[in-house]
C-alpha cells in the first residue's frame, strides 16, 4: 500500500454535511492506502463520522477537536498526534473557506479573519510539526488552496484570494527552506467543487438558497462540464503524500477541470 505505516494528520477531516468534503474524502483515501489518521476538525461529530467510516473498513483513525486558528489549540492538537502515534510523517492542511467582500466592504476584522483561516492556520500546524519531522528526518506536508489564489475566477473574495495565494507562496518558501532536511512541501489549488459545502454554505451565499440552481451553474462554467469533488482532491493529496512523488516538491497541483486555462471563470 501507498501510505503502508504512515501517520497523516488531516485537519479538516470531518464534513460539514452529508457527502465527502476534501477532508473526509483525503481521510478514507489515505487510511484505505494503509495509513494511520489523525483526523482534526472543529466539529467533533463531523470527525467522528469520518472515523466511523474508516473503522468500518478496517482503518486506524483516532480523531481530535481543535480551532486551528488558536495558537495554542494547534499546538496542542500536534502534541496529541505524536503522544498518540509517536511521529507525524503527513500533514494536510485542509481548512479555508471565503467571505466575500472587497477592502471597502469587508471590516478589518473580516480580512484579518480569512488570513487567519486560509493561511496562519498552515502556518501554525508547520510551525510545530516540522520539529518532529526534522527529527524524524523526513515528512510530506500538503496544503489545500484555492484556483482563486492563482487568480481571478469572478468574484469579489479579495480576503480569501490574498489568503491562498500566500498559502501557495508559504509552501514554495518552505520546500526550499527544508528540502535539504528530507521534508517535502507543496500545495492543491481546487476549483468548483461539488462537496457538501455547495448545498450548506455556498447556496445561501450566492443561490438564494436554491442548491440545484447553483450546482446547474458551477457545471457550465467548467470546461469539462462538471464540478470536480472531494475525491479528486483527496488523490492528488494521497499522489503527493506518497514516495511516489519523492522528488516533487514546491509544486502546486491544480485541479479544476481547466477552468483557469478558459477563457471564463466565477462563482
Amino acid at each position: 500500500m501507498r501510505l503502508e505505516n504512515k501517520i497523516a494528520l488531516i485537519t479538516g477531516a470531518g464534513s460539514v454535511g452529508p457527502g465527502w468534503g476534501n477532508g473526509k474524502a483525503t481521510a478514507v483515501a489515505f487510511a484505505r492506502e494503509g495509513a494511520s489518521i489523525f483526523a482534526a476538525d472543529l466539529v467533533p461529530e463531523a470527525a467522528t463520522i469520518t472515523q466511523d467510516i474508516i473503522a468500518s473498513e478496517g482503518g486506524v483513525c483516532e480523531t481530535h477537536t481543535c480551532d486551528v486558528t488558536v495558537t495554542a489549540e494547534v499546538e496542542g492538537m500536534i502534541e496529541a498526534c505524536v503522544a498518540h502515534f509517536g511521529r507525524i510523517d503527513i500533514l494536510v492542511n485542509n481548512v479555508g473557506g471565503s467571505v466575500p467582500g472587497g477592502p471597502v466592504e469587508l471590516s478589518e476584522e473580516a480580512w484579518r479573519g480569512q488570513l487567519d483561516f486560509n493561511l496562519t492556520s498552515a502556518f501554525l500546524a508547520c510551525k510545530y510539526a516540522l520539529p518532529h519531522m526534522e527529527r524524524q528526518g523526513s515528512g510530506a506536508i500538503v496544503n489545500i488552496s484555492s484556483i482563486a489564489g492563482l487568480r481571478h475566477i469572478g468574484n469579489d473574495h479579495v480576503g480569501y484570494a490574498a489568503a491562498k495565494a500566500g498559502l501557495v507562496q508559504f509552501g514554495k518558501a518552505l520546500a526550499v527552506k527544508y528540502a535539504p532536511l528530507g521534508i517535502r512541501c507543496n500545495s492543491i489549488s481546487p476549483g468548483l467543487m461539488h462537496t457538501p459545502l455547495v448545498e450548506v454554505r455556498l447556496a445561501g451565499q450566492y443561490g438564494a438558497g436554491d442548491a440545484a440552481k447553483l450546482i446547474e451553474k458551477r457545471n457550465k462554467q467548467v470546461p469539462m462540464g462538471r464540478m470536480g469533488e472531494g475525491w479528486d482532491v483527496a488523490y492528488a493529496a494521497l499522489y503527493l503524500a506518497s514516495d511516489e512523488a519523492k522528488y516533487v516538491t514546491a509544486a502546486d497541483i491544480v485541479v479544476d477541470g481547466g477552468l483557469i486555462a478558459a477563457t471564463h471563470g466565477g462563482q
